[in-house]
């Protein structure tokens, strides 16, 4: 499989989209000893997506791997010894097993089209989608659960109702006994809340609209991430970028910069209740500390700004490099997650 291909399939990478006006927000404190360490994908000097170690300050940084390709989608285990990524590969995406430290590396999954892995609570087992189509890999996606010490793997969610569905981008509460993940069981995709094994699925956010009527395509939901307290749900929603011109051939810059502005985080409650939008952007995480943060193309940056909420208001976390790509952060579990 080409690298374009490839590149191509990961919806979620900010760098490229078009930029819209910056926002302004101060800066996070440095030299501060209670620091939380993230691992961030950006771009190394070869301008190939790359796993970096670092504190939230942007300080520290350790570069993890030396991908020919390029290495993101990091999720870091609940018990912090363990790094899973996605790697890319003349033949696809594999998934990978690394320490923090970028040791020990080793691969997981045949390459294909393996994306978006999550760690279960247990540090031993992970979550991921198999992407089966040809066009956006969430429209035709499988969820399989994998034994990182064993290699043994499954699919979930087998029973027949459930496969005549696309089901993506799996997260698991905090606890594993409940799933977030997106779906098209509804007609657009959507991110549901189900059992682990797939059973009792509701629809954990319904949006506002189904439909952008001036930009004629419709409103989609993709990418949830689950807050370290299990209260939280946050998600990115918009009208997706495969109607944009990179990827529709039709060059239109007014309608690309309409679609990019319907992109925004929102955050939910894990029982559906108290829906807030927190703010325009993509590719959300949780701190720690329940958290929230987004991502989303900077004009003056020349690429992605990572911000954070916190009890003082949104604060930039300095993360990537000016100009840089953007393969998505995880944060290392601490204080304040169970």
């Amino acid at each position: 499989m080409k690298k374009g291909r490839i590149l191509l399939l990961v919806v979620i990478l900010l760098n490229g989209l078009p930029a819209l006006q910056s926002e302004e927000s101060p800066s996070v404190e440095t030299g501060n000893s209670s620091l939380r360490e993230l691992i961030v994908s950006h771009f190394d000097d070869d301008r190939v997506l790359q796993l970096f170690r670092m504190f939230e300050d942007g300080s520290g940084k350790r570069k993890l791997t030396d991908s020919e390709r390029g290495s993101l989608m990091p999720a870091w285990s609940p018990d912090g010894k363990k790094i899973v990524y996605a790697e890319m590969t003349e033949r696809g995406m594999s998934l990978r097993l690394t320490d923090p430290d970028g040791k020990e590396s080793k691969q997981l999954t045949p390459p294909g089209r393996n994306l978006v892995p999550s760690w279960m609570p247990d540090s031993k087992h992970i979550v991921w989608m198999v992407s089966r189509g040809q066009g956006d890999p969430a429209s035709d996606s499988e969820i399989h659960l994998l034994n990182t010490e064993t290699g043994e793997s499954r699919r979930l969610f087998s029973d027949p109702e459930q496969r005549k569905f696309s089901n993506a981008m799996p997260v698991p509460s905090p606890d594993g006994r409940q799933i977030a993940f997106v779906s098209n069981r509804s007609g657009n995709r959507r991110v549901w809340v189900s059992q682990f094994d797939g059973s009792d699925a509701v629809m954990i956010s319904p949006p506002d609209t189904d439909y952008h009527e001036e930009i004629g395509a419709p409103i989609e939901q993709k990418v949830p991430a689950w807050s370290p307290d299990g209260k939280w749900i946050a998600h990115w929603e918009g009208v997706e970028m495969i109607h944009m011109s990179k990827f529709t051939g039709v060059r239109n810059p007014e309608r690309d910069k309409q679609i990019s502005s319907t992109f925004h985080v929102w955050v939910v409650g894990s029982d559906g209740k108290n829906r807030r939008k927190a703010g325009r952007g993509d590719d959300p995480t949780f701190s720690p500390d329940n958290f929230v943060t987004r991502a989303f193309p900077d004009q003056e940056r020349g690429g992605p700004k990572i911000m954070i909420e916190t009890k003082a208001g949104w604060k930039e976390l300095p993360l990537v490099p000016p100009g840089s790509g953007f393969g998505r952060i995880c944060w290392k579990p601490g204080a304040g997650s169970q």
